[in-house]
């Protein structure tokens, strides 16, 4: 604790210290009264409302983050964080940026110089350590012409400005420093601030409680107090501040600092592996500028957009403030609080009896269609948003819940209603011996997470699943459709029976981000991620928590000679037109090569051009038809575009598929059964059809009432997962006394036994 004493030591002194009183500029000022006039904060999380203020930021990068585990540069961070910089400056942030890395790079360089300047003999000898200052002055110049030359390639200009402990005794030099930097921020140049260790005196930086500053965590502490910074972004190497060491996996990710609590209950692990500081010197220098009025947050530097993600308002990373411990008070339900609460929750459910599980169905149906101006309000709301964003046409398709399509959710809702009884149902009934018989029968797997993208209608969807199947549910919208989200479950939620209660469905907001809930495995049993095939990708790779889903959507229709052009060219548009932005639309379209001769291919593709189709070739199409050669074969286009290929046959066609599909849908249009049953029994997809559109690959249109996601797993469900895919089952074993004792006395018979039309869930409940 001795230094961390040291180095809060000297940040109330300069806290205390003061040399002049700074206005706001009125840039500041007129950005502070545009965000009162146009922010909305009744539904942020108090952690985060004050970045919707912040004008003037800090951003401390460590030598953790800019270079490698071999001590190389990091050049693919150094890029991210660069080109984060720089659209900051164009929002008219006033970005300003304390950097380390220099004593690394240096090391690294004269490393070299020497190998390079040694001979054989001189190698056999025992190899010094290099001065640590030689190294500062050799990396400064070559870390400063990194960053400059980065910059420029972004259009920015940056500025080096050098600085060691003694200059801030001296109140002429703060003085100036502020003026030179309000000067170079006016100019819209980014000031790059670092240490000059070069000519540093000190010799045991954290034993000397006269210093004012020891690392650069420390200086970014520093200056975001001198030059009256609105925030202080600590970049580090993990997400943030943990309970613990955060390769303990009993530590947690703490969001909000409160110095009174966690200040004895943290373990701090070692220090940084390249630079001086490590997480103590961090938490040191947060806790000393929130102390004195900044915010600060510790946030991962790893990632590529995390510094605008913090100022988006969303809950990465440990936040530091003044004012925490008052937020505390605001009582905030974990994801594990929620996950344990939708499993008592699903018991309560699964104790009713079918009837009352199918009213709450039903009443939910009619709170979607009584609710239906309220629910477009709040869609039009992140509609615009999304507009404003710029986000893609077919993103915004997604997000947009039209009357229709609600009153299709609210039927849909009803149809799950009048299902047959899924919960409790007997699937085999053996005859083990005499009077002793074994029921295998049905049950909800537990808890589901889904995690989904600006697809709103996959709330209720998921919700009415969840409610027929038995299972408690936690749910992770994309922030797209925050306002959507919010008032969908806020009706579904509000049917719910007290006895059962409403906490059978979390919506789980920015205030526990996803990582923190892949973590659950203790209380969540299945994970459905539905939306991009890099959300699906990060989140396979992030949990031990089963994933049941789908990457891609690419799904492939061969149309063969043996084809009805006519019916193809329905099928085609259908499958392309109907909704391109679905997993099951139409992205290749396989056609055999006779029909490049016979005008069926001219056919198709004027079809297809006809509604505005971007068509990219294969290898031979491309060739053929004088189009662009797509720039891959296992491509998701999501939009009116589509890669055409020519094949010899129906074998080339499967070879294809197979090759650079997803395993989604697939659909061969062919008079010839031969070739359709080839086509059928050999492609291996989750779906695969004959003369129909892939757009039937629903689980609404299978008459599975609606679906949780489309799965290309082989394990558990595959394809359209519906309720019977969140279920599982357990054995009941009924008996009269019987005991195993070595098997003696026991005369097993393994008779298969009648089911009975009455199941258990309808036995139990009556």
């Amino acid at each position: 604790m001795k230094t961390m004493e040291v180095l809060q030591n000297g940040f109330a002194k300069l806290a205390k210290t003061k040399i002049y009183e700074k206005p706001l500029s009125n840039g500041t000022a007129n950005h502070l009264n545009l965000i009162a006039q146009t922010e909305d904060l009744s539904n942020m999380d108090p952690s985060r409302t004050f970045v919707n203020k912040v004008k003037r930021l800090i951003v401390k990068v460590g030598t953790a983050v800019v270079t490698r585990s071999d001590g190389r540069l990091a050049l693919g961070r150094l890029g991210a964080l660069c080109e984060q910089l720089k659209e900051l400056n164009l929002q008219g942030y006033e970005v300003i940026l304390v950097t380390s890395g220099a004593v690394g790079l240096g090391r690294q360089r004269l490393r070299y110089r020497r190998l390079a300047n040694s001979s054989f003999s001189d190698l056999q000898k025992p190899q010094g350590d290099l001065d640590g200052k030689a190294c500062a002055a050799v990396g400064q110049s070559s870390l400063m012409a990194l960053y400059d030359t980065m910059f420029s390639q972004l259009d920015v200009t940056s500025s080096q400005l050098l600085v060691n402990d003694g200059f801030f005794r001296d109140a002429g030099f703060r003085k100036q420093l502020s003026e030179t930097v309000t000067s170079l921020l006016e100019c819209r140049v980014i000031p790059i601030f670092n240490e000059n260790d070069a000519v540093s005196t000190r010799k045991a930086p954290y034993e000397d409680s006269t210093g004012i500053f020891w690392d650069n965590d420390s200086l970014a502490g520093l200056l975001a107090l001198e030059l009256k910074a609105d925030l202080l972004v600590l970049l580090s190497d993990v997400e943030g501040l943990y309970s613990g060491p955060p390769s303990d996996p009993n530590s947690k990710l703490i969001h909000t600092y409160i110095n009174e609590k966690h200040q004895k209950e943290v373990t701090f692990g070692d220090k940084s592996r390249l630079g001086r500081g490590g997480m103590t010197a961090k938490v040191a220098a947060a806790v000393g500028a929130a102390n004195a009025g900044i915010p600060v947050i510790i946030i991962s530097g790893y990632a590529t957009d995390n510094i605008i993600r913090v100022l988006q308002g969303e809950k990465i990373g440990t936040v530091f403030h003044k004012d925490a411990h008052l937020w505390k008070s605001l009582k905030e339900e974990t994801a594990h609080e929620m996950a344990v609460a939708a499993r008592n929750s699903s018991r309560r459910l699964q104790a009713l009896k079918s009837e009352e599980r199918r009213e709450i169905l039903l009443a939910v149906a009619d709170a979607l269609e009584k609710n239906q101006k309220l629910i477009r309000l709040e869609n039009d709301a992140d509609i615009a948003d999304a507009l404003e964003a710029g986000y893609d046409k077919s993103l915004i398709s997604r997000l947009t819940l039209k009357p229709e399509k609600i009153s299709s959710l609210a039927k849909s809702v009803r149809v799950l209603a009048d299902m047959e009884e899924p919960v409790g149902q007997i699937l085999k009934r053996t005859e083990l011996a005499d009077d002793l018989v074994l029921e295998k029968i049905s049950c909800p797997l537990g808890v589901l997470l889904i995690i989904f993208e600006s697809r709103p209608d996959a709330l209720v969807q998921i919700a009415a699943l969840a409610i027929r199947s038995g299972n408690g549910l936690l749910l992770k919208g994309g922030k797209e459709a925050r306002r959507s989200n919010a008032i969908l479950h806020k009706i579904i939620a509000s049917v719910m029976p007290d006895t059962v209660s409403g906490k059978l469905i979390g919506l789980v907001t920015s205030r526990d981000e996803i990582p923190d809930l892949l973590k659950l495995d203790d209380v969540i049993d299945l994970v459905v991620p539905r939306g991009s095939n890099k959300l699906v990708s990060q989140i396979k790779e992030s949990t031990k928590i089963p994933v049941l889903g789908h990457a891609d959507g690419i799904c492939h229709i061969y149309v063969d000679k043996s084809a009805n052009i006519d019916m193809a060219k329905h099928i085609v548009r259908d499958a392309k037109i109907d909704y391109p932005a679905a997993c099951n639309a139409l992205e290749t379209l396989l056609v055999h090569k006779d029909l490049s001769s016979n005008g069926g291919l001219n056919e198709l593709i004027l079809e297809l051009q006809r509604e505005g189709v971007k068509l990219y070739g294969g290898p031979k199409a491309s060739a053929v038809l004088n189009i662009s050669e797509a720039g891959s074969l296992h491509h998701e286009y999501s939009s009116l575009a589509c890669t055409i290929e020519i094949v010899d046959d129906v074998f080339a066609a499967i070879s294809h598929i197979n090759k650079h599909g997803s395993a989604h849908t697939e659909c061969v249009v062919a008079e010839d059964s031969e070739v359709a049953e080839t086509f059928l029994s050999q492609v291996d997809s989750a779906a695969v059809f004959h003369n129909a559109s892939t757009r039937f690959c629903d689980g609404a249109r299978f008459g599975l009432g609606a679906e949780v996601g489309i799965s290309t797993s082989r394990i558990h469900a595959r394809g359209p997962v519906g309720v019977e895919g969140l279920l599982t089952t357990k054995w009941i074993l009924r008996g009269s006394g019987q005991v195993v004792d070595g098997d003696r006395g026991v005369n097993y018979t393994f008779k298969d036994q009648p089911l009975n039309t009455i199941s258990m869930q309808k036995t139990s409940s009556s």
